[in-house]
């Protein structure tokens, strides 16, 4: 495997690099942080004009046709940036399955829409105490000639903001993706707010009439579907999440250069330094597996121990370098007007929706005992 970028993809990862850095700044994410916006639209615009929104979508829909890889670059710099704009939920749990599984009305109607920046997608896939989401806590019956969609999903990212929801449901022994309009009769949203600031809402069902063309794909892809769509979603997350430690780790490596103690900078003390290398090795462990996972699953080919060992670093390699960042910063780094407090924050939350690292563990465990993971030779 080579990950070295072709100039096209160096291309995308310089212009996210670039419009982000412009639009995201401390000073732009302390004035956001006051007001009540849910999003930064002035900066999601931007990115549609530059054409980053339709990075991962069709030429034949206005994109530029690239694919996980390509939207994992974005998503590092999202991480690097804080960006707060919904590219994970519309760019990668959105667009990405209804591009592959959507029928053709599902695709003309939403994937320009988001190319052009006209639509937020949101997904409501993370489920309470840890359940998959193949198993989902909605429930879908047949109504006739559609279905009626009961239950509540909770902490659904930008839930409020989105113009489509992409929602599990169980539909008898199998369950099913479909696609809902938030403003369909027997919708209720609750607007919450997350520790990292991230908006999410509740969503309750009650008798939600669905039609056949709101499931996507078809009801007996619909497990397949889910899953899918939740690994490409673990590792987009995972690649924000590197983006999140390796900035992190690169302000306190400034920070231990200028901040003086008993008379030298404190980078130059041994225990400062090994800190700091620690950090390093987890945000490069955390890239390659994350790197990796994303090959694999650009190829179409089966990639549950990938995905897992991408998950395990993202999480845990995410918590120890926000944590060194942190400590490293002294009582600046507990001050939650300073800036390396957000990504303390941000990688946190990301390790708990990843899932945290022991249960991935335990799947990598299984998924090698059962000769599924990739060659150990």
């Amino acid at each position: 495997m080579d990950f070295s970028l072709s100039e096209d993809q160096q291309s995308l990862r310089e212009l996210a690099a670039q419009v982000l850095s412009d639009g995201s700044t401390d000073e732009t994410l302390r004035a956001f942080a006051a007001d009540e916006r849910r999003y930064d639209d002035g900066l999601w615009r931007i990115l549609a004009e530059a054409g980053l929104l339709g990075a991962g979508i069709d030429a034949s829909h206005g994109g530029s046709g690239f694919g996980l890889f390509e939207l994992g670059l974005i998503l590092e710099e999202q991480g690097r940036t804080l960006a707060p704009l919904p590219l994970l939920q519309t760019l990668v749990l959105g667009a990405m399955p209804i591009q592959k599984f959507g029928n053709d009305v599902q695709k003309a109607r939403w994937l320009p829409a988001i190319v052009r920046g006209e639509a937020i997608l949101a997904a409501a896939i993370d489920e309470t105490r840890g359940m998959d989401p193949a198993r989902s806590m909605p429930q879908a019956v047949r109504d006739g000639s559609g279905w009626r969609l009961n239950g509540t999903k909770l902490a659904v990212p930008y839930g409020a903001e989105a113009d489509l929801w992409l929602v599990p449901a169980m539909t008898g022994a199998a369950p099913v993706l479909f696609v809902v309009d938030p403003r369909a009769p027997g919708t209720e949203i609750t607007p919450q707010q997350s520790t990292s600031g991230q908006p999410q809402a509740q969503i309750r069902f009650a008798d939600c009439r669905l039609a056949d063309d709101d499931v996507l794909g078809s009801v007996e892809q619909g497990e397949e579907i889910i899953d899918w769509t939740v690994r490409q979603g673990q590792v987009g997350l995972s690649a924000f999440q590197l983006g999140v430690a390796a900035e992190a780790l690169r302000r306190t490596a400034l920070y231990t250069r200028e901040r003086v103690q008993f008379g030298r900078p404190i980078g130059s003390m041994q225990a400062v330094q090994q800190r700091l290398a620690d950090a390093f090795m987890d945000v490069e462990a955390m890239r390659s597996t994350y790197l990796r996972a994303a090959w694999v699953l650009s190829r179409d080919e089966f990639a549950m121990a990938e995905v897992a060992t991408a998950k395990y670093w993202a999480a845990i390699g995410g918590h120890r370098v926000v944590h060194a960042a942190q400590h490293l910063h002294g009582g600046m780094g507990a001050d939650i007007s300073y800036p390396i407090h957000r990504y303390f924050l941000a990688a946190t939350q990301a390790g708990l929706a990843l899932g945290g690292s022991q249960p991935m563990l335990g799947l990598i465990g299984s998924e090698i005992a059962a000769g599924k993971a990739p060659r150990l030779t």
